[in-house]
C-alpha cells in the first residue's frame, strides 16, 4: 500500500520546484482553500490545455473517490511547486491485477512551465518509487491538440498523433507509443435515424433481448455484469500495452458502482441476455457527471466472444443512447473514445453518426 502519508517527503527539484505527496482529506470541501483544491484545479488545467475540452474536468468533491485507494488500485498523487504555487500534478496508480506489475502513471505541467527540466526531475523520483514497489511496465494515456506538423505513428499502423511537446518528452523518457485512440463525438439533432437502425439490429439477434439498469447494479446482473468487465480487460485491443487481466465479481461491481455514485454520475448500463441461457453477453455504459446538461461520456461498449456476430453491438449502442436521450434531453453531446484498430465498434459508432474530433496516444515504459 502507497498511499500518501503526512510524514512522506518534500522532493526537491530542478529550477527551485518541489514535489509534495497528496495527502487526501476527509472530504473535499475539509480546510478548502487548501492543496486538494490546488490540486483539482491544476489537474483541470492541464487537461483543458492538453486536450482544448474541459470534458474531463472534475469538480473537487466529484474527484476525491476518484483518486482514493480501493481493494484492486494504489492510488497516490502529488502536487508540483514553486514556491506555495501548484504548477503541475502527477500520480500513480497500481494495479493489484496481474501480480501488482503494472501502474497508470502521469506527469502534467501547465504549459507556460514547461520545458524547464520539471517534468523530467519527477520522473527521476516517481520511477525509481514505482520499481521499488514491483511495478515493471508503466502505462500512460495521453491525448494531442490537431497540429500541421510532424506525426508520430504507433507499431499497430492505425492512426497518428503529434510530435508535440508531450510526445517529443516521452520519447526522451524511454517511453513507446503503442496505440493511438480516436474520440469521437455524437451531437443530438434529428435522430430518425437511431430506432431504425435499432430495428434492423434486432432482426439479427432474434434469440436476444435488451436490458437495461442505473448504477446501482441490482443483485441479479452483478454475476453477469462482473463477467463481462473482467473480459473488457482481455477482448478489446491492446496493441502491446501488455495490460493485466482483470479479475470482476459482485464485490468489485459493488465498489465500483459506489465509487460512480460517490462521484455524483449517473450511470445507465444497457446490455443483451442470451434469451435461451439468460447470459449477459454484451453490454455499453453511459455516464453524465453533475448537471443534466453536461457532456455524457459512452464508456466501455463489449460483445463477449462467443455471442459476436448478431449485431448486439449495435443494439446495445442505439438502445442505449435513445433510452438515455428520453432521461437526459440536455445533455447534447456523446464522447467515446476508441483504438483505431478496432475497426468494428469504429463502423458502429460511424452508423450511429459519432465522428472524429481529436486523437490520443496510449503509452509504454517497462521498467530496467
Amino acid at each position: 500500500m502507497i498511499d500518501a502519508r503526512t510524514d512522506d517527503p518534500i522532493i526537491s527539484l530542478t529550477a527551485g520546484a518541489t514535489l509534495r505527496p497528496l495527502v487526501l482529506p476527509a472530504r473535499a470541501d475539509a480546510g478548502a482553500p487548501g492543496p486538494f483544491r490546488d490540486y483539482a484545479e491544476v489537474r483541470n488545467r492541464v487537461l483543458e490545455e492538453a486536450s482544448g475540452r474541459d470534458d474531463d474536468s472534475f469538480t473537487a468533491e466529484e474527484l476525491l473517490p476518484l483518486l482514493t485507494s480501493d481493494a484492486y488500485t494504489n492510488r497516490r498523487q502529488w502536487r508540483i511547486l514553486i514556491g506555495e504555487r501548484t504548477i503541475g500534478v502527477a500520480f500513480l496508480n497500481i494495479s493489484r491485477d496481474g501480480g501488482g506489475d503494472t501502474a497508470m502513471s502521469a506527469i502534467s505541467v501547465l504549459r507556460d512551465e514547461q520545458g524547464r527540466g520539471i517534468a523530467t526531475s519527477v520522473a527521476g523520483y516517481l520511477e525509481p518509487l514505482a520499481r521499488s514497489e514491483g511495478v515493471r511496465t508503466l502505462q500512460m494515456w495521453t491525448e494531442h491538440l490537431a497540429s500541421s506538423g510532424p506525426t508520430l505513428d504507433p507499431p499497430t499502423g492505425f492512426g497518428s498523433i503529434p510530435r508535440d511537446h508531450t510526445a517529443r518528452f516521452l520519447l526522451a523518457q524511454g517511453w513507446t507509443l503503442e496505440q493511438v485512440d480516436r474520440v469521437s463525438e455524437y451531437r443530438w439533432g434529428e435522430d430518425e435515424h437511431l430506432p431504425a437502425l435499432r430495428a434492423a439490429a434486432e432482426e439479427a439477434a432474434s434469440g436476444y433481448r435488451v436490458v437495461q439498469w442505473l448504477l446501482p447494479t441490482p443483485d441479479e446482473r452483478l454475476d453477469g455484469y462482473a463477467w463481462m468487465k473482467s473480459r473488457m480487460s482481455t477482448d478489446a485491443p491492446d496493441a502491446a500495452m501488455d495490460s493485466p487481466e482483470e479479475t470482476w465479481d459482485a464485490d468489485r461491481v459493488r465498489e465500483q458502482d459506489a465509487r460512480w455514485i460517490d462521484m455524483g454520475h449517473t450511470v445507465q448500463v444497457t446490455a443483451a441476455e442470451h434469451i435461451e441461457t439468460g447470459e449477459l453477453c454484451a453490454y455499453n455504459e453511459l455516464s453524465l457527471k453533475g448537471a443534466d446538461d453536461s457532456v455524457t461520456q459512452q464508456n466501455d461498449t463489449l460483445v463477449l466472444a462467443e455471442h459476436r456476430g448478431h449485431r448486439l453491438g449495435l443494439i446495445v449502442k442505439a438502445a442505449g443512447l435513445l433510452s438515455w436521450h428520453e432521461r437526459y434531453p440536455r445533455s447534447t453531446r456523446v464522447v467515446t473514445y476508441n483504438a483505431e484498430e478496432n475497426r468494428p465498434m469504429l463502423s458502429i459508432n460511424e452508423q450511429l453518426g459519432f465522428v472524429p474530433i481529436a486523437y490520443g496516444g496510449a503509452w509504454k515504459k517497462v521498467l530496467d
